[in-house]
């Protein structure tokens, strides 16, 4: 069973919960697809490399390795730290799922989610909340350098064709998909759908995530590879 944290807001459980469902199953997709090149001959030509397997949408999304941070405490890290409302982890999951609908043959994997929420929830708070942290604090707090988040943030707008506006309607109708969901397979929760206030919080650099998870490493440029 799946248990919200009283201080956590319950999207974050929900798409926690429907992300990481999603990229396991887009990471097996992957290991097959890899599979499936190799037992045709396809890698040792360059047709079947990883890239033929995930689609070239998302290159600049991809890091070298899976973080070591799970998807649940990079959003409870992304939370904590920016105090954007919780409206802007559904819109940016609303980004993520625009980009899955339009260029399918491209997959929202462990390689490239964190970056994918990062610049997601960025762009919603900005479009979202009146007030909100600018680039250097988010690519702090996300673990990417100032200048490879403000590329990701130019990628994203063009890959969404600068479609970043969401209504009232589609933004309900997200929420009731992201609760049925979770009423599936989990607890029934409810998301929070208004704005909330919080505490400005002092990123904490030699106690939060990095690469590998024993690495602690001052640089929070370093933080995702």
């Amino acid at each position: 069973p799946i248990a919200a944290d009283a201080a956590t807001p319950r999207v974050l459980t929900i798409l926690s919960y429907v992300l990481e469902r999603l990229v396991a199953r887009n990471d097996q997709l992957l290991v097959l697809g890899r599979q499936v090149a190799h037992d045709n001959g396809l890698m040792s030509n360059g047709e079947g490399g990883p890239q033929s397997v995930l689609g070239k949408n998302f290159n600049a999304f991809h890091g070298v390795r899976a973080p070591n941070i799970s998807i649940p405490k990079y959003l409870e890290r992304l939370y904590k730290y920016t105090n954007c409302s919780p409206s802007c982890f559904v819109v940016g999951y609303v980004y993520i799922d625009r980009l899955g609908h339009k260029y399918p043959d491209s997959l929202l994997v462990s390689l490239n989610v964190h970056r994918l929420l990062v610049t997601s929830v960025m762009v919603a708070s900005k479009m979202l909340d009146d007030a909100h942290y600018n680039n250097a604090f988010y690519a702090r707090v996300g673990g990417v350098s100032n200048a490879e988040l403000n590329k990701l943030e130019l990628e994203l707008l063009f890959l969404l064709d600068f479609g970043v506006n969401v209504s009232a309607r589609v933004f309900e109708s997200y929420c009731q998909y992201l609760e049925k969901e979770m009423l599936s397979n989990g607890p029934t929760l409810k998301i929070e759908k208004s704005v909330i206030s919080s505490t400005t919080s002092t990123v904490d650099d030699a106690t939060e995530i990095s690469v590998e998870d024993t690495d602690h490493t001052s640089s929070p440029s370093q933080l995702l590879d």
